[in-house]
């Protein structure tokens, strides 16, 4: 029997919400899990030259508002593994609009987060910590990672931790109330 990482406990027991990395720094690929074969599948190949700043991922228990959990960037000097639960606090979120599968427009936030290990990040507490243009090269990289993809990415700007933790609390609900039913 297989555990659906998509449906473990949001928060930990000192608070801090975890992040299940899907795709480690230094990815030269797009890894999906996918929660009814219960692995992590290739979504798609990066761009060539493109490799993942940072471990990316998703919180579990949360659903945003394009029907996935809420997309993460785990900002730190480390790198984990497909399946690695990180607790991690907020440091802000990278607001983002792209085109949807069935046409229009959809949100497609990315929270940029920090583990509670990550002792030489400790002096981080949000995005305005990091320099204009580690944030501009945050948001080339998104742009850049989906270049062939077909889904006109916008950036619409950068919002603080508390605006990041906001977005985790409704995303929480928006999971439980569907879970509900």
């Amino acid at each position: 029997m297989t555990t659906d990482l998509t449906r473990i406990p949001l928060r930990g027991r000192d608070g801090a919400f975890h992040v299940v990395v899907e795709s480690p720094r230094a990815s030269t690929v797009k890894l999906k899990y996918e929660p009814k074969l219960g692995v992590f599948t290739v979504s798609r190949p990066l761009v060539h030259g493109l490799r993942y700043p940072f471990d990316w991922g998703f919180v579990p228990s949360t659903e945003a508002s394009d029907g996935d959990p809420l997309d993460a960037l785990v900002y730190w000097d480390q790198s984990t593994y497909p399946g690695v639960v990180l607790p991690c606090r907020a440091l802000g979120v990278l607001k983002v609009d792209q085109k949807k599968r069935g046409g229009g427009r959809e949100r497609n936030d990315r929270l940029l987060v920090v583990p509670v290990i990550a002792a030489r990040a400790e002096n981080l507490g949000s995005i305005q910590d990091l320099s204009r243009r580690e944030r501009q090269e945050l948001e080339h990289f998104f742009t850049a990672a989906v270049a062939f993809a077909d889904k006109d990415v916008r950036i619409l700007g950068w919002e603080g931790a508390e605006a990041a933790e906001k977005m985790v609390g409704k995303a929480a609900t928006t999971y439980e109330t569907k879970a509900r039913r």
